[in-house]
């Protein structure tokens, strides 16, 4: 028999090559299984050549580290018909790892099939050399580097099909895969090489005629490189860009879920908006109509919210909403549904067993929210105005439920608010006449339409007249002439009273300029700011520059403020009222004696004036409490060297009683009407 030898750095070679090519068949079994359609055919058809050429080639250059005593070449046909089922059986390999689920009965068929298909391309390979006589194979040599190429198939399967997917260290993974299924292909290469044995005298058929070893080797080392080199660039360029692809489309779904969280939902108190809610409640009629049962709209208006906006600014206004929707959304029941639709405006979508469950879960709502906050340092309280629209019953759709949830509530707060109120039919009309109304009163400013009428103060001792309150009228163009109970509480609720205050303020001291001009310096005007007003950021600007733009003395101004305003927040009040008297403006706490005053806080303001509400001068002569009550804030008054104004006087007995009593200004339907400027006597 010849000996052959064998050049072991080609033998290293090999090994390389066999590992190279086993990482980048697993690195394309990962592509081929994140394709689809015709970009995986793609795959599998460029995997299987780069795959079967690397196989072929470490095949190859393991043929060309063997030597014999003897010329070899290769013959052309046959060695191209070896890589031609070094490539099918790839493509086979390739598309079963790319298959859903690999069954142990596949595993086994897969890797006889791809087994028989290395040893064909092996032992073809060989008989490329075409040797003279033919080469003696050792049965059990064969038989064992058959088993071989089947085992290490089978294991290269089932590995290339275990880590297709990209997780984390995937690619260590198959590197220590590669390491190990080369070490296998070799060691099924060259225990077929060890099984071919060479008779005495052989020769090599296609050593003159085939291709010729001495630079075939150089052309496949550097061509199979070059393929696995390509291939599994692409692979790994293709896999950054899908990766790329899928941060972005990550991206994308992230920014399309945070956009549909701000348009369904506030973006203050992340509770669902009007237009979430409105779904919801199409929902749940649909569920109605479909089951059977009940559910209610609870539409919240939070009660005293502007003046604490307005007071501590919109920061702890906002921080107020936000713990009013944790509260409420702290108490909801498993199928409630809480909504902001806008300011200070809830709404609560509640099921029912019973239409008159509804009352219980206001009356709760109600309870909640009239226990105190604590905001920023302040405690703060509110309360609630809640309208109930029930369905079925009081609407078709979502819109009309709304609706008449909301005039529920207007109709609860003019009860008084802080309770709650059931829709009923007849709100609808006065829900539509308040908001022609309030359409109205937009442009009443604008068209001239307001009117200030001046109710005479007259001293109590002498009967002279010491000045005039301010008093607004609305000349609306169909309802006539509007005392302020009709509109003002609207102006307060939608803000408006802001610039009507101004225009108040503007026109009253213009007014009083003329009565200035004409002699009467010893007049006073008296204007009343509303909470809101008071609690507005410019107040004392306004007044400054009203003051200035009339030219008059801040002593001919006096505000009125209500008892319950100054005392609502005392060191706030009593900054801005010590601003306004550094002026020189008087400052009147109007309505005394029907609020929760604290003499401690009331000696603090820097007030000029009380006035006595006129509820207490009313029923003077027939009600010992109230002359007790009027007796005892005169005394007070006095004490603080106050001067006290008593409004309402209608009758002599209420004059004489009053003037006795130490009064120093009577006000009353019995010594003046409210009249037109014009009209006041000069």
């Amino acid at each position: 028999m010849l000996t052959g030898s064998y050049d072991f750095a080609l033998v290293l070679l090999s090994l390389c090559v066999a590992i190279l090519a086993s990482y980048t068949a697993l690195d394309l079994s990962g592509r081929i299984a994140s394709a689809s359609g015709r970009v995986r055919a793609l795959w599998i058809g460029g995997g299987a050549l780069a795959m079967g050429f690397g196989i072929w080639s470490m095949h190859f250059v393991g043929m060309l580290a063997f030597s014999l005593p003897i010329e070899l070449g290769y013959d052309l046909t046959i060695t191209l018909l070896s890589l031609a089922i070094a490539m099918l059986a790839s493509g086979f390999a390739l598309w079963l790892v790319s298959q859903p689920e690999l069954p142990a009965w596949h595993l086994g068929l897969g890797a006889l099939a791809m087994g028989a298909g290395i040893g064909a391309m092996h032992y073809i390979g060989m008989a490329a050399m075409r040797m003279q006589p033919g080469i003696v194979y050792d049965p059990l040599l064969f038989a064992l580097s058959l088993l071989i190429a089947v085992a290490a198939s089978g294991a290269a399967l089932l590995i290339a099909f275990r880590l297709r997917r990209h997780t984390p260290h995937v690619r260590l993974l198959r590197g220590g895969a590669a390491v190990i299924m080369g070490f296998a292909i070799v060691g099924m290469h060259y225990t077929g090489m060890a099984a071919a044995n060479f008779p005495e005298g052989s020769f090599c058929g296609a050593a003159f005629s085939g291709l010729n070893s001495s630079w075939l080797a150089s052309l496949v080392i550097v061509t199979t490189l070059a393929v696995l080199a390509i291939a599994l660039l692409t692979s790994i360029l293709d896999a950054r860009l899908e990766a790329r692809t899928e941060l972005l489309s990550s991206s994308l779904a992230k920014a399309n879920a945070e956009l549909t969280q701000l348009a369904l939902h506030d973006g203050l108190t992340k509770l669902p908006n009007r237009l979430l809610l409105e779904d919801r409640v199409s929902q749940n009629i649909l569920k109605v109509q479909r089951s059977g049962g009940h559910f209610a709209l609870l539409f919240m208006d939070l009660d005293g919210f502007k003046p604490v906006n307005d007071a501590f600014g919109h920061h702890v206004g906002d921080q107020l909403l936000v713990a009013v929707a944790q509260r409420l959304r702290v108490h909801l029941r498993a199928n409630d549904s809480l909504a902001r639709i806008g300011g200070d405006e809830f709404v609560l979508l509640a099921e029912l067993r019973h239409p008159d469950d509804a009352a219980h879960v206001a009356s709760h709502v109600v309870g909640l929210l009239g226990q105190a906050f604590n905001i920023d340092g302040h405690e703060l309280r509110v309360s609630t105005s809640v309208g109930i629209a029930l369905y079925p019953g009081d609407g078709i759709d979502q819109q009309e439920l709304l609706i008449n949830a909301d005039a529920a509530m207007y109709h609860a707060k003019s009860l008084g608010k802080n309770g709650y109120s059931f829709f009923e039919s007849s709100m609808n009309t006065n829900a539509r006449q308040q908001l022609q109304l309030l359409q109205d009163l937009r442009v009443a400013l604008e068209h001239g339409e307001l009117r200030l009428y001046y109710q005479p103060k007259f001293a109590s001792d002498s009967g002279q007249m010491l000045g005039a309150e301010a008093l607004l009228r609305w000349q609306h163009p169909q309802q006539g002439l509007l005392a302020p109970v009709s509109f003002i509480g609207l102006a307060e609720k939608t803000g408006l009273i802001i610039p009507i205050g101004e225009w108040v303020l503007d026109e009253a001291c213009r007014q009083m300029r003329l009565w200035y001009e004409q002699g009467h310096r010893d007049w006073r005007v008296a204007v009343n700011l509303s909470a809101l007003q008071f609690c507005h950021g410019e107040l004392v600007e306004t007044v400054g520059k009203t003051l200035d733009r009339h030219a008059l003395p801040a002593n001919c101004l006096t505000l009125e403020i209500t008892e319950s305003t100054a005392m609502h927040d005392v060191s706030s009040s009593q900054e801005i009222l010590e601003q306004l008297a550094e002026m020189g403006v008087d400052i009147a706490i109007d309505d005394f004696g029907t609020g929760y005053s604290s003499l401690l806080y009331l000696k603090r303001l820097p007030a000029n004036e009380l006035k006595i509400d006129r509820g207490f001068v009313r029923d003077l002569e027939h009600d010992g409490d109230d002359m007790a009550i009027v007796s005892a804030i005169v005394a007070l008054g006095q004490a603080l060297d106050l001067r006290i104004v008593a409004e309402g006087v209608e009758t002599p007995e209420q004059q004489a009683f009053l003037t006795k009593l130490g009064c120093d200004s009577l006000q009353g339907y019995l010594l003046g009407h409210p009249l037109p400027p014009e009209q006041i006597p000069s």
